[in-house]
């Protein structure tokens, strides 16, 4: 294969509430780009039980067998593209998950500061666990990732993303090896068939944007009864952050 027609899958792991929805759209927005939402979480909601909004109907609709997942995310891509954009959630690849796989792919990680994220997260779920959030599972997958390769990872802060799109994907297409398109920094609005099932409960916001919207300061004082988790997820951010492309 000539290299413009080397398959690349790129698999974007993030952490809850993000900006990984309005990532995908960018992605997806590419002519040579297939994106695939959350793969693996039919398969998380059934294993851990977890009371999410529309869980049933994710679970009834979606893959809950993760080898099935994974065969799909690594096999051939559909629809004749050149590009496989996966948006994955860190706190879904659980540890019964074999980790070979990522082997294939190219590996991305998209951060944000854990105050915005728990702040963000305690008006939607309520009080989440350390789990929840997905930062030790993200520092867990990069170390994986880089002991695997020797590499260095690209790792995207969303703060960073706001505040100049053009330059910061910029820079990760050049990371991932392929040729930045200005169709990713606009889209159309709305849902879309490659938005999971429930997109509905979760993507109002991303449903109503068009762009990447500026980088809003945000104020929220973490409870103190998160004190102890908002610690530890500073802890893998500050370590993921020092790697960040800039």
């Amino acid at each position: 294969m000539s290299g413009d027609h080397v398959p690349i899958r790129i698999a974007m792991w993030s952490g809850p509430r993000n900006i990984s929805t309005a990532m995908m759209r960018a992605w997806g927005n590419r002519p040579d780009t297939l994106v695939v939402d959350e793969p693996f979480y039919a398969f998380y909601l059934k294993a851990t039980g977890k009371e999410h909004p529309g869980a049933d109907e994710v679970i009834a609709t979606g893959e809950t067998d993760w080898r099935k997942v994974v065969e799909r995310l690594t096999g051939a891509i559909p629809e004749g593209k050149r590009i496989f954009y996966q948006k994955q959630m860190t706190h879904h690849l659980l540890p019964e998950v074999d980790r070979e796989w990522l082997g294939v792919m190219m590996n991305c990680f998209l951060i944000r500061d854990p105050r915005e994220v728990i702040g963000s997260y305690i008006k939607k779920q309520g009080d989440p666990t350390l789990e929840d959030l997905g930062f030790a599972q993200q520092e867990q997958i990069f170390d994986w990732v880089r002991a695997r390769t020797g590499g260095r990872p690209p790792v995207i802060d969303a703060r960073d993303v706001l505040e100049n799109p053009n330059r910061i994907l910029g820079l990760l297409c050049d990371a991932v090896g392929v040729a930045f398109n200005e169709s990713m920094l606009s889209w159309p609005s709305d849902l879309r068939e490659t938005d999971g099932i429930w997109a509905k409960h979760w993507y109002g916001e991303v449903a109503g944007s068009t762009s990447f919207r500026p980088y809003q300061p945000k104020h929220n004082d973490v409870p103190g009864r998160l004190r102890e988790i908002y610690e530890r997820c500073r802890e893998c951010y500050g370590r993921l952050y020092e790697y960040r492309l800039h």
